[in-house]
């Protein structure tokens, strides 16, 4: 059985276990009990030094980051790669994604939610916001007349892409500013064996399993 080391509040966790339930695969979620510190304790930096979720966990497999997780489960299941033409356009999506929107939305939800209110550094969290509203305009222009962002059917770049987006904590994301982006995620949320990712993953926060 693939384990996958993850929690319900970790947008990254999501994209892993988003990309196994749509593709059918048999799973499980390991809780990882991220804010009491699970992930810096030795048990959890051996599973995986870079002291990250989501980890995957299969026999001797063990894979780390979500981009590489979601390639193994296309090259295993043969889903959500696209097309051969098409491949290296994903690749570029998801790389996009890493580096330009999940990791702004990731930080600045952290700093929004999970922070003590007093120590929410408000000039780091616009500055953020700013940034993200960047992502999000290339992202609504981009799925304008478009179903889905590579292609014509759901890839690694949609599961990626909206590993964010269906969070309901407020980060400076909202749908309704964004028609496109929020068709997109609609169609998402009508995929078969589509969960949100609170009814996916176990939660870390105190009072918080799903």
């Amino acid at each position: 059985m693939i384990q996958l080391h993850c929690f319900g509040e970790s947008g990254n966790s999501y994209k892993a276990a988003l990309a196994l339930e749509l593709a059918g695969v048999a799973w499980e979620p390991v809780k990882v009990d991220f804010f009491a510190g699970a992930a810096r304790n030795p048990e959890f930096r051996a599973l995986n030094p870079m002291g990250e979720a989501p980890v995957l966990v299969e026999g001797e497999t063990r894979l780390t980051q979500s981009g590489a997780i979601q390639q193994w489960i296309t090259d295993r299941t043969g889903r959500f790669g696209g097309d051969e033409d098409e491949r290296y356009e994903v690749l570029r999506w998801v790389l996009w994604d890493n580096h330009k929107l999940s990791s702004q939305a990731g930080m600045t939800r952290f700093l929004m939610n999970f922070l003590p209110e007093e120590k929410r550094p408000q000039e780091v969290i616009a500055f953020s916001q700013g940034r993200l509203k960047a992502a999000y305009e290339t992202l609504d222009r981009h799925l304008e007349g478009r179903e889905w962002i590579v292609g014509n059917g759901v890839t690694n770049a949609d599961l990626s892409c909206c590993g964010y987006l269906f969070y309901p904590e407020p980060f400076g994301f909202t749908r309704a500013d964004w028609p496109h982006i929020d068709a997109w995620l609609e169609r998402i949320a009508a995929l078969p064996g589509w969960k949100h990712p609170y009814d996916l993953m176990p939660r870390a926060l105190p009072g918080g399993e799903s």
